[in-house]
C-alpha cells in the first residue's frame, strides 16, 4: 500500500460567488461594529438573489453603523457594479432585519474577567496542519484551488483579462502517495476553472487565456505533466452569474473556508460571528495549535478537535490524531501531544480572544480565499507558537 497512489480533490470559489458575497457582507458588518465597539456581539447572516441582498440576525453594539452603506460598499469592492454582472451595488434592494442578542445567550458570555468568559454555544471545532506545503502547512489541493481563485480575481480587477466577471469556481485534483501516514503530492491530475465572462469572448479564447494567465501563473511546473487534464468552463457559456445565476447564503462554503476537505469539519460556519462564538475563535485556536505542533516537528500532520459546552469556559475535550506521524517523527504519542497542548495553550474562549488579538476589525479579509494558510499578519493564528516540551 505504501507504493499505491490515490486522488484527492479540493475546490474554491472567487469573491464574486454568491455565497462568498454573503460571507464578505456578514464580516464587513462585523468589522464595522467592532471598529467602534470591540465588545460588539454579532451574529449576522446574509442572503442574496437577483436585485436583492438582506442581512438578518442579532447584533448588540454601542457602535453607530450604517448597515446599508456597509453592504453597498462591500458589493462595490467585489466588483458588482452592473446588472449585467448579476448585481449593481448602486441599485440593489437592501433589506436589514437585525435584532439584539438574546439575553439568554448573553449571560453565557458576559463576564468581568476575560478568562471567565464562557462559550457562547456548544459545538466541536477542528484544526488541521500538514507539512506537505512547508511554508503554509496546508494541503496542496486546497492551496492551489484557492490560489487559482485569487488569480481569477487579480486578472479581472487589473483588467489583464477584461472579459472576466466576478463569479467563478476552481477545483484541483492531485495524485498523492501515502508514506507512513503522510500524503505526499506527486502531481496535479486535473484542474477545473469556471469563470463568469462577457458575451463577446469565445470559448477558445477563454481556454487559452485561463491556461496562460491563471494556471501557469499559479501552479508550479513540477506538478504539471502531459497527462494533466484541464477543464476550462466545461459547461460552455457562463454569462449569467452572481446572484442572478444562483442564490447566496452566509456559511455555505465552510470547507472552502478551511482545509478543502482534508481533516474534517465540525459544521459551524465562521463568517458573521464575533469571536465570543467558539465556532470562529476555537476554529482559529485549533488551527493555531495544529500548526504549532507541525512547526515544532512533533508530527508531520495532525488533526485537533476542541469541544465546548455553552456557558462553560474550559473545553470539555481535546482530541488529537497525528495519523501515526507523531510517534514516527518525534516519538510523541497522540496522548502525549494532548498534554503538550494543555501545557502550552489556554483554550478558554476569552483567552483565545486575548492571545490571538481577535477583537480587531480584520475579519472581512478572512471571508474570501480561506481563513487559514494566509500570508497576512492579521491572521494571528497562522503564527506558530514556540512550545515548551
Amino acid at each position: 500500500m505504501e507504493d499505491s497512489t490515490f486522488l484527492f480533490t479540493s475546490e474554491s470559489v472567487s469573491e464574486g460567488h454568491p455565497d462568498k458575497i454573503c460571507d464578505q457582507v456578514s464580516d464587513a458588518v462585523l468589522d464595522a461594529c467592532v471598529k467602534d465597539d470591540e465588545t460588539s456581539r454579532v451574529a449576522c447572516e446574509c442572503c442574496t438573489k437577483t436585485g436583492m441582498i438582506m442581512i438578518f440576525g442579532e447584533i448588540t453594539t454601542s457602535a453607530t453603523v450604517n448597515y446599508e452603506a456597509v453592504i453597498r460598499e462591500t458589493l462595490r469592492e467585489i466588483g458588482y457594479d452592473d446588472p449585467a454582472k448579476g448585481m449593481d451595488y448602486k441599485t440593489v434592494n437592501v433589506i436589514v432585519a437585525i435584532e439584539e442578542q438574546s439575553p439568554d445567550i448573553a449571560q453565557s458570555v458576559d463576564a468581568t474577567k476575560i478568562e471567565e468568559i464562557g462559550a457562547g454555544d456548544q459545538g466541536i471545532m477542528f484544526g488541521y496542519a500538514t507539512d506537505e506545503t512547508e511554508v503554509k502547512f496546508m494541503p496542496l489541493t486546497h492551496v492551489l484551488a484557492t490560489q487559482l481563485g485569487m488569480r481569477l480575481t487579480e486578472v479581472r480587477k487589473t483588467k489583464l483579462l477584461d472579459w472576466v466577471r466576478p463569479d467563478g469556481k476552481t477545483q484541483v485534483t492531485c495524485e498523492y502517495k501515502m508514506k507512513a501516514g503522510r500524503p505526499l503530492p506527486q502531481r496535479v491530475h486535473t484542474i477545473v476553472i469556471s469563470t463568469q465572462h462577457t458575451e463577446a469572448v469565445s470559448q477558445e479564447q477563454i481556454r487559452e487565456s485561463l491556461m496562460e494567465q491563471v494556471v501557469r501563473a499559479v501552479v508550479p511546473g513540477k506538478y504539471l505533466d502531459d497527462d494533466t487534464i484541464y477543464h476550462m468552463n466545461p459547461s460552455g457559456r457562463f454569462i449569467i452569474g452572481g446572484p442572478h445565476g444562483d442564490a447566496g447564503l452566509t456559511g455555505r462554503k465552510i470547507v472552502v473556508d478551511t482545509y478543502g476537505g482534508w481533516g474534517t469539519h465540525g459544521g459551524g460556519a465562521l463568517s458573521g460571528k464575533d469571536t465570543t462564538k467558539v465556532d470562529r475563535s476555537a476554529a482559529y485556536a485549533a488551527r493555531w495549535v495544529a500548526k504549532s505542533l507541525v512547526n515544532a516537528r512533533l508530527c508531520h500532520r495532525v488533526l485537533v478537535q476542541l469541544a465546548y459546552a455553552i456557558g462553560v469556559a474550559y473545553p470539555i475535550s481535546i482530541h488529537v490524531d497525528s495519523y501515526g506521524t507523531g510517534p514516527s517523527l518525534s516519538g510523541k504519542t497522540d496522548v502525549e501531544l494532548v498534554e503538550i497542548i494543555k501545557a502550552n495553550f489556554d483554550l478558554r474562549p476569552g483567552c483565545i480572544v486575548r492571545d490571538l488579538q481577535l477583537r480587531r476589525p480584520v475579519m472581512q479579509k478572512t471571508a474570501a480565499y480561506g481563513h487559514f494558510g494566509r500570508d497576512d499578519d492579521s491572521f494571528t493564528w497562522e503564527t506558530p507558537k514556540e512550545l515548551s516540551l
